[in-house]
């Protein structure tokens, strides 16, 4: 209430441009950016009775000429097809051109072409704390935006092929609201920049994201260009086990890679690895986690003799092993 005799000026809405803020503006800004570039998918699959439905997700647009990026496990199989949805109500048929589930990754091809290509950025470059913004078809509401912050990174998530499994590394973890149909969707930086692909909800308020880093750029190429990503393969299933003390002088502090079994008629079979080895190295290079052995296993080293450094019985051994190509 005013005071007698004192009058107040009216009161007038501001521009729109005042009225927003800068978190609000950013996040329209990425939205806007973005949107053209994510899709919705509808993944069928032929049956005898015709094609039937079996997911939902998103995708991210790579290339005019109608690449996708999305997650494995979104379009299960191969073989499977379905439509791609765009914010501007075109609706164009896609395959899928290659998928590979160790890194939930997969490449899919739209038949029109003509897409609004994304940015792709640098997941290395983010920092906790970090705005970010994910679009989506969450619940098969097309176009949906969500914003949250870097919550962590660094995390690991477990991927699996038949009787395979891995970890994927560097996994980002996000506050920004993601739900089912979100998985294959984009992760964008405030410019805009996709820096991860959705792929898990984990718990409330918990979403985590492939990042896009040099790695996954290694597994686009692939795909792109065979359908499929190579690796290298030893046969054994380990764990991480800090180094005995007795031979920290000889191979130095941390951890080593406790091998737990051997798979029958494998290369680590074949060149006489046993339960209870320790592997402290491959081929020069340190060994601490299962991590540091999976990214040694590239295409490069099928078929190619290397050097396993280990412990057996507390003395230091070298074996010479010849990875072969894994069978997914």
């Amino acid at each position: 209430m005013s005071p007698a005799g004192v009058s107040q000026p009216p009161l007038v809405d501001p521009p729109d441009a005042e009225a927003l803020d800068a978190y609000s503006r950013a996040v329209i800004a990425v939205a806007e950016r973005l949107s053209p570039s994510v899709a919705s998918l509808r993944v069928m699959r032929r049956t005898r009775a015709g094609s039937v439905p079996t997911g939902a997700g998103s995708a991210v647009s790579l290339t005019p000429d109608g690449f996708l990026l999305t997650s494995a496990h979104v379009v299960g199989r191969s073989s499977a097809r379905g439509r791609a949805s765009f914010a501007d109500g075109r609706e164009e048929r896609f395959e899928v051109i290659g998928r590979d589930p160790l890194s939930d990754l997969a490449l899919l091809r739209a038949e029109g072409g003509s897409l609004t290509p994304a940015e792709l950025g640098d997941a290395e470059r983010l920092k906790v704390g970090q705005l970010v913004v994910a679009i989506g078809n969450p619940n098969g509401l097309g176009g949906s935006v969500t914003a949250g912050v870097v919550s962590a990174l660094g995390r690991s998530l477990p991927a699996s092929s038949r009787r395979t499994q891995r970890i994927i590394d560097n996994v980002i973890q996000t506050d920004a609201a993601l739900n089912p149909g979100n998985s294959g969707g984009a992760l964008a930086d405030s410019r805009g920049r996709v820096v991860g692909i959705n792929t898990a909800v984990a718990g409330v308020g918990l979403g985590l994201a492939v990042p896009i880093n040099d790695a996954t750029g290694r597994v686009i190429a692939s795909l792109m260009a065979d359908g499929r990503v190579r690796r290298a393969y030893l046969g054994i299933a380990g764990g991480p086990r800090p180094v005995p003390p007795a031979a920290r002088q000889a191979v130095g502090e941390g951890s080593c890679i406790e091998v737990v079994e051997v798979v029958a008629g494998s290369p680590a079979d074949r060149a006489g690895l046993r339960a209870e080895d320790l592997i402290v190295a491959v081929d020069g290079t340190r060994t601490q986690r299962v991590e540091d052995l999976q990214r040694l296993m590239v295409a490069d080293l099928i078929g190619v003799p290397v050097t396993v450094r280990l412990l057996r019985a507390g003395r230091e051994q070298n074996v010479q092993l010849t990875p072969a190509e894994l069978d997914l």
